[in-house]
């Protein structure tokens, strides 16, 4: 056991980054642009609107938000890619090796991990020169953003690890993504939360989408621009806790979903899905 952990650690951080050289090679690279770069396009379009009566403007608010959305994106890229891998067999494969199950889901972490870092990077390098009023000349600015950051980037992807577990078709991914957009339309990722209803904010809070926007918020806006937030506050202790809950029973049982759903994986059912997809197709 002491030298099998090592081992799929390397194996695992050799399959990230392959994977990610795929992922921003060739005709997917347009793919993995688009949605960064549509999104800054309507930040810098909406940036001099105005939100409340506090003079703070809806780009200073949307970039922020964003910057938690694309990270909690990551849940679904998790989910969408273990039904791919599902359907075609390497899960079955990873099976195979000896720690191809931990080398599998690191893997997984290692790559989408860098592809939200890649999204984040094309919205937050020139949407600080594009939008007003963001403070990221502070130390506390960039410490407060590394550790939401790390902490939603765990506990969105081993959520979508679980999530992705229970899905064994692209087509059953693309279902669970319209109960995630709805997450995201009542998160005040693109508007206060503090506009909606009390029990729509009440659902919003359960879930980290809501804490990373949040959180994102408290790192690059002013202390005065909580006036917009529940409780005239930016709640970093909660934050903390909610995305640290969801972190620590993500690292706990993605693992052990995963290798129970790993052990039902079967030539005969891969080779089921298999034609499936084709009548699909056809």
């Amino acid at each position: 056991m002491t030298l099998a952990a090592p081992a799929a650690v390397r194996a695992g951080f050799r399959r990230g980054f392959i994977e990610l050289r795929q992922a921003f090679t060739g005709a997917a690279l347009f793919g993995q642009l688009l949605w960064p770069i549509a999104t800054l396009v309507a930040v810098y379009f909406l940036r001099d609107r105005t939100v409340g009566a506090g003079g703070l403007t809806l780009g200073s608010v949307m970039l922020p938000g964003v910057l938690g959305m694309f990270v909690a994106l990551g849940m679904l890229l998790v989910v969408q890619q273990l039904a791919a891998d599902r359907e075609d067999g390497t899960l079955l494969r990873a099976k195979a090796t000896p720690n191809g199950i931990p080398a599998y889901l690191l893997g997984k972490l290692v790559q989408i991990s860098a592809t939200v870092l890649v999204y984040l990077a094309i919205l937050l390098i020139p949407g600080v020169f594009l939008v007003d009023g963001l403070t990221v000349d502070s130390w506390r600015s960039w410490l407060t953003f590394a550790w939401v950051l790390l902490l939603g980037l765990v506990a969105t992807q081993t959520v979508g690890a679980m999530l992705g577990s229970l899905i064994s078709s692209p087509r059953g991914a693309g279902y669970l993504s319209l109960p995630v957009i709805g997450l995201i339309a009542i998160s005040g990722i693109f508007a206060p939360i503090t506009a909606l209803p009390a029990w729509l904010q009440s659902i919003a809070q359960v879930f980290p989408i809501y804490w990373l926007g949040l959180g994102m918020r408290s790192a690059f806006l002013p202390d005065e621009a909580a006036v917009i937030e529940i409780g005239e506050s930016w709640r970093q202790l909660e934050t903390a806790a909610v995305l640290g809950a969801w972190a620590v029973a993500g690292l706990v049982l993605a693992p052990i979903v995963l290798r129970r759903m790993a052990r039902r994986e079967s030539g005969s059912s891969v080779a089921k899905r298999r034609e499936k997809a084709m009548r699909r197709v056809g």
